[in-house]
């Protein structure tokens, strides 16, 4: 392909290209942080990603670093055109609605088939063309970010300079997921830490399949559990949010899986179909019980990607 790539002065420190580098995490809080020092950004609906461009070559590593470049083919397409001989990029990789919302459960259904919607949206850049870029200043990370995919089919996530409070209201009014919010001049910060933080309009987690229920031979739905340690702690059931595709994708992973007796480490009352706990769904509520129970849950897809 005759594509000449850029190759703009250094802008960091010289190192060579890393492997999979442990991307930064978003710490969870009860309010959105305002003030000069931090800036903030649409949270989406999808599957975090970083890119790696080097030598012509493209690879879509999930968050856990497994290499998911040939199901990400179109964003691996899309990426190849970045200005730019080499790079990390971090991402999350949505399916973009009409009204700009994304949705977990239509990415999971893209997917299944040779996707041709899915998109990147890039929000930092940790690495170009021979720099480190890590000890930068987020905010001009972004920057070099934003010149280096004009004019492709990556998307660049902007970030707003705006009361955090007001920012989170609109975002929930508007039918988004939630903001994340970063210290406008904070290095990349591989790992939890309190640079990132998020609030989400409705609560999210990733829970343990423990088992599932069928009325007659109907679906009915799954039971969750959360892992503390060792332990799998009864999250409750889960009996909203599948079509028939979806309960029938279930039940063909699931039924594998069947075990006689319960995974959860307290024993419940309820009569389920036991499974060995190794497949886990993003769960999506409005707020937990004392003992830790989901309520009013809703199931957004299987997670494949931890």
């Amino acid at each position: 392909m005759a594509f000449q790539r850029k190759k703009p002065a250094a802008i960091g420190v010289k190192a060579p290209l890393p492997g999979f580098v442990e991307p930064a995490l978003a710490t969870s809080i009860e309010k959105v942080p305002s003030g000069d020092r931090w800036i903030h950004e649409i949270k989406f609906d999808g599957y975090r990603v970083q890119v790696h461009l080097v030598n012509e070559a493209v690879k879509v590593f999930t968050r856990r670093g497994n290499d998911w470049t040939k199901r990400f083919r179109k964003v691996a397409d899309d990426a190849w055109h970045i200005s730019a001989s080499s790079a990390i990029i971090d991402g999350e990789i949505v399916v973009p609605a009409a009204d700009g919302t994304t949705d977990f459960s239509v990415l999971q259904n893209e997917l299944k088939g040779k996707s041709t919607k899915i998109v990147l949206v890039a929000f930092d850049l940790l690495y170009l063309n021979g720099d480190d870029l890590r000890k930068l200043p987020l905010i001009e990370r972004k920057a070099h970010l934003k010149k280096i995919i004009d004019g492709t089919d990556v998307q660049f996530s902007e970030s707003f300079e705006v009361d955090g409070k007001e920012m989170f209201a609109h975002a929930c009014k508007v039918g988004l997921e939630g903001v994340v919010s970063k210290v406008r001049d904070s290095r990349y910060p591989s790992g939890s830490g309190r640079d990132w933080v998020k609030k989400t309009c409705a609560q999210r987690e990733t829970l343990t399949i423990a088992g599932f229920a069928l009325d007659g031979n109907d679906w009915d739905g799954i039971y969750v559990g959360r892992r503390k340690g060792d332990d799998l702690i009864y999250a409750g059931k889960v009996d909203h949010g599948f079509d028939k595709q979806s309960s029938a994708e279930l039940r063909k992973r699931l039924t594998p899986l069947i075990r006689k007796t319960q995974p959860y480490t307290k024993r419940i009352t309820h009569k389920g179909i036991w499974v060995e706990p190794e497949l886990t769904a993003e769960i999506e509520y409005r707020a937990k019980f004392a003992e830790g129970k989901v309520r009013h849950p809703f199931f957004k897809g299987l997670r494949e990607d931890l």
